[in-house]
């Protein structure tokens, strides 16, 4: 099994809800890019939530429209073992250092986990410090994930819109 280790944050003080995964797939480490995967559907609902075209950007101005909307995002896991890109197959694991990263969010809101080995790991880490947040237990952007369909997961998904403060079409 090879080695995989995450990206480095995106957040500012400005924060109000982070989205935490697990850990890159092959097509994002690749890339080395959140969520490359074309068939990966996180910019198209985080795009929908917050009303901007976010699969018709480039990637940096992605991140950007993140956090101009008051969205973070990392993964849950700082390092794994795993052949190719499912979650199931995640081995010897170390977690990110949520709560070191939570402390310096002033503006932090919620946390959002995308999947559920994300909130498997993610609220083993945050322990106690979770109760102080509201948190989303969101079904998973992953193409691996197909037992829901995209509508559905948007239903899911749009609880992140009270956070960052746009209405449900999207408007601040």
């Amino acid at each position: 099994m090879s080695f995989k280790r995450c990206f480095p944050p995106v957040v500012d003080a400005q924060t109000r809800v982070l989205i935490l995964g697990s850990l890159p797939g092959e097509a994002s480490l690749a890339h080395q890019q959140y969520y490359a995967h074309k068939q990966n559907k996180f910019w198209h609902l985080v795009g929908e939530v917050i009303g901007v075209d976010l699969p018709a950007l480039d990637y940096e101005t992605r991140l950007q429209m993140l956090l101009e909307h008051r969205v973070g995002l990392w993964d849950v896991v700082a390092q794994a073992r795993r052949e190719g890109s499912l979650d199931a197959d995640i081995r010897d694991h170390a977690g990110n250092d949520l709560i070191t990263l939570i402390g310096r969010l002033p503006s932090l809101e919620a946390i959002a986990f995308n999947g559920g080995t994300a909130a498997r790991i993610g609220e083993r880490i945050l322990g106690a410090h979770a109760k102080r947040f509201r948190v989303l237990n969101l079904p998973s952007s992953s193409p691996a994930y197909a037992s829901m369909n995209f509508a559905t997961k948007l239903v899911a998904w749009r609880a992140l819109a009270d956070v960052v403060g746009v209405s449900k079409h999207g408007n601040v």
